[in-house]
């Protein structure tokens, strides 16, 4: 997905599919070179997905109680989806620059540390938030859009809400399919922040660091016009699609476990 939102990629690393990305990419650069960065994520992930689900279910069930006195409510899921989008990117934000550096072709850095000391020592600390804010405009609407079109999935193929992994598979598979197709030009311009792709900024005249979602807007449409927003879409939905359902089916598992477990000792 990095690879393929390139603005102005390098001629070794111009991709017309994803298919075609992955095959080149293991064949010039070896087995592996896909994972690169996959450390830094997985060390992420744990603390950001506990605040993330531990904040949705309380803001959920407390906002819900107070628009539909308990019921379903579509407007309380997508707040509270959006106040835990806060929490979940101040901790993955830093981990998403370095993971998409470690992944541009050609990539200076040899590990997760060097990268680490490197972006900090030559842009200071702010490097790692430079896109926070474009990742907080993506993700508030991406999470709101998937937190509702998961629910609204589930009234309608598990209305009596049990634990049913098929039913969770397939509403998280379709939400993350809809909140990612819909919120891919941030994520294009979040990707531009993120990397500050040399050849895609001297190609406008931009010297130095390019910094806030506006600069970041302005500068996709310059390289690329209207299709320069979508650039990628087809990974990022591919990505998102098993992401999502893999997160709301363990999810959904261990919700019901801790409960049922509880339940049995009372």
């Amino acid at each position: 997905q990095t690879r393929m939102q390139s603005l102005q990629p390098d001629p070794k690393a111009q991709y017309r599919s994803v298919y075609e990305a992955l095959k080149k990419i293991v064949l010039t650069e070896g087995f592996w070179r896909p994972l690169r960065g996959i450390n830094v994520t997985m060390l992420g992930a744990g603390p950001a997905h506990a605040m993330y689900f531990a904040c949705y279910e309380k803001m959920k069930k407390s906002l819900s109680d107070t628009i539909q006195h308990g019921g379903n409510s579509h407007l309380a899921n997508g707040i509270a989806g959006s106040v835990a989008t806060l929490l979940h990117d101040a901790v993955m934000n830093p981990a998403e620059v370095v993971k998409q550096r470690m992944q541009m072709f050609n990539s200076p850095y040899k590990s997760v540390l060097a990268c680490v000391r490197t972006v900090h020592k030559t842009e200071g600390f702010g490097a790692f938030y430079r896109s926070y804010t474009t990742q907080l405009t993506m993700n508030v609407p991406f999470q709101a859009i998937h937190f509702i079109t998961y629910e609204f999935m589930q009234e309608q193929i598990n209305p009596h809400r049990e634990y049913n992994p098929r039913s969770h598979i397939v509403s998280g598979a379709i939400a993350g399919a809809v909140a990612a197709a819909a919120t891919t030009p941030l994520d294009v311009c979040k990707t531009l922040l993120n990397t500050q792709e040399n050849m895609a900024l001297s190609s406008v005249n931009i010297s130095g660091h390019l910094s806030g979602m506006v600069n970041a807007f302005k500068t996709v449409y310059q390289l690329g016009g209207i299709s320069g927003y979508f650039r990628g879409v087809q990974a990022r939905v591919i990505y998102q699609m098993p992401s999502t359902a893999i997160a709301w089916s363990v999810y959904e598992f261990f919700k019901y476990f801790l409960t049922k477990h509880k339940l049995e000792k009372r």
